[in-house]
């Protein structure tokens, strides 16, 4: 069914239709239980981290500062896509229109690379404090936080861009169905009727780029950072380092392997089932929002501390089972 008032312009719709889940259809709403559950636990979880942070004096110190920026970008990451998502499987509401597409195509793509950036940031930030303790309040001071925070969302913001623009001046043919349950940058251009290899480029050259960069910042860290923890004397001083990156490394695994596994199956992955592509991409949206404030909930005692302070008749119990 089309939505009223359908026009058509010469280079492109006046709406799309997003899918959902090709071959799934019948088991979206189901399926959107789930969905609908780790969007909630994003939610709440992302929103409780930013409000403790905020409020916590203790807790304006580097590691604190680049997981508030974590935070803030899964809520905008989770709430652009979800929502939308929803109202496909559970309402049947799968018109979305051309604008609105592009702009939450950009939405996503920013903050995909924001996230990779943020994440880039807090493993330079593990890397000094471990390796450089004495001076990582000197090297990463608050102005030097915010430059680093601001030049991570200034390069999405560049590099992303283009990505809309040049969709933008696409001719679509008259299929305007997108394979999928959100605006993905590769799933629009598969809709146009014309040579799409300047986006095709771009795209491989962004993540390149991107994640190429980011990527290797990571593993140069954490390499610097396992030399550094193996000459600890103390095997408790050891484990203890190796603690503290743990939970980061968690949240890198979550974010990359399933981002990774969706640029690799869009143009490489012919022979995998559509579906399973499509709910992958979905997870890479979901799962590091609503995974990152638990990861970092449970092992930083101050944030687990204050949360359990939000909950009182909880926390006394938590306290008297302690005592008992």
């Amino acid at each position: 069914m089309s939505p009223p008032n359908a026009s058509w312009t010469p280079s492109h719709p006046a709406f799309f239709l997003l899918v959902g889940i090709p071959g799934l259809e019948q088991a979206q709403g189901w399926i959107a239980i789930p969905l609908c559950l780790m969007y909630i636990t994003a939610t709440v979880g992302n929103g409780t981290v930013l409000y403790i942070i905020k409020t916590e004096p203790s807790l304006h110190e580097p590691m604190y500062l680049f997981l508030a920026m974590l935070a803030g970008t899964d809520l905008v990451l989770s709430t652009s896509t979800v929502p939308k998502m929803l109202a496909v499987f559970w309402l049947g509401s799968r018109a979305i229109d051309f604008h609105a597409c592009l702009a939450q195509m950009f939405v996503i793509h920013a903050f995909s690379s924001v996230e990779s950036g943020v994440l880039m940031a807090m493993a330079l930030d593990r890397y000094i404090a471990i390796c450089s303790p004495l001076r990582h309040s000197v090297i990463l001071s608050l102005s030097v936080i915010v430059k680093l925070g601001g030049f991570i969302l200034l390069r999405g913001v560049i590099l992303i861009s283009p990505f809309s623009i040049l969709a933008s001046r696409l001719p679509f043919c008259s299929h305007h169905f997108i394979a999928h349950s959100y605006c993905e940058h590769m799933a629009v251009v598969k809709l146009v009727c014309g040579n799409v290899r300047t986006n095709t480029v771009y795209g491989l050259f962004v993540a390149f780029v991107v994640v190429g960069f980011d990527v290797f910042i990571i593993a140069a860290s954490y390499a610097m950072i396992l030399q550094a923890v193996l000459k600890l004397p103390s095997h408790e001083a050891r484990l203890k380092a190796f603690g503290t990156c743990a939970s980061h490394i968690c949240v890198i695994l979550s974010f990359y392997i399933p981002g990774l596994f969706t640029f690799l199956t869009h143009r490489f992955g012919h022979n995998i089932p559509h579906h399973v592509h499509i709910m992958v991409a979905i997870l890479y949206l979901l799962v590091p929002p609503a995974l990152n404030p638990i990861v970092y909930g449970v092992k930083t005692k101050t944030i687990w501390d204050r949360a359990l302070a939000m909950f009182p008749m909880r926390g006394r119990k938590r306290q008297h089972l302690g005592h008992n």
